[in-house]
């Protein structure tokens, strides 16, 4: 039984958008079944860390939840800034009773807390504007408030996820890092980050004791990353 992480899907199968991040996309959901299938088993656990779908309404997810269900594994999904379609929790719990959605709350794999939120464009960041403001307070909260449920829950191991990566892109520190260093987090795994020119904007490798882990699909070649 292993963890594994991958982020930013990116399915189109209702409305096909492929190869919009660049050639190495083009048809890159089979990269994805073949790399899972290759290395997944129905015992393992993956992380599927936003932007998971172009679908704008539940509708239009249908398939790409169809092709996500027919790959082994337990997967636990986090939002990302271009699912439009994750709307009421409740509901998604009800619809898809067999993926565990991260939102005001935490998974747990083995003795590890896995807490987290979507995260969002840090200030001091070129593409920060004052309207970023309200959102990137409102997932700090959310962040917060999963560490809090983790550690009063008795976990005293986490690994934090989120979409967004949690500097701005001149890798300085950021609210989000602050929590992360004043909790019992081991491990930060997040994607957003597409193309060369972008894969650097954040923390990567081991920083002030703890490991940051970039887990975008065309950053890892589409292939699902073992945490551990």
């Amino acid at each position: 039984m292993s963890l594994f992480a991958i982020a930013d899907f990116h399915l189109s199968f209702y409305n096909i958008k492929d190869n919009i991040f660049g050639d190495n996309w083009l048809n890159h959901h089979e990269k994805i079944k073949k790399n899972w299938i290759n290395n997944i088993n129905f015992d393992d656990t993956v992380l599927i860390l936003g932007d998971i779908s172009w679908a704008k309404n539940l509708k239009e997810l249908e398939p790409d939840m169809f092709f996500i269900n027919s790959l082994p594994g337990k997967k636990i999904f986090l939002k990302g800034n271009h699912d439009y379609w994750w709307g009421s929790i409740t509901k998604l719990k009800q619809l898809y009773k067999d993926i565990f959605f991260i939102q005001n709350n935490f998974a747990v794999y083995k003795d590890t807390a896995i807490c987290g939120s979507r995260g969002w464009v840090c200030p001091n960041d070129n593409f920060f504007t004052k309207d970023d403001k309200k959102i990137y307070m409102r997932e700090l909260s959310r962040f917060k408030m999963s560490l809090e449920m983790a550690v009063k829950s008795g976990y005293s191991k986490i690994y934090a996820v989120l979409h967004f990566p949690p500097t701005n892109c001149k890798k300085e520190s950021s609210d989000f890092i602050e929590l992360i260093e004043n909790y019992p987090v081991k491990k930060v795994i997040y994607g957003h980050l597409h193309g060369k020119d972008c894969f650097d904007f954040s923390y990567k490798g081991i920083v002030n004791n703890i490991e940051y882990i970039l887990v975008s699909s065309d950053y890892i070649d589409f292939n699902p990353y073992k945490i551990e």
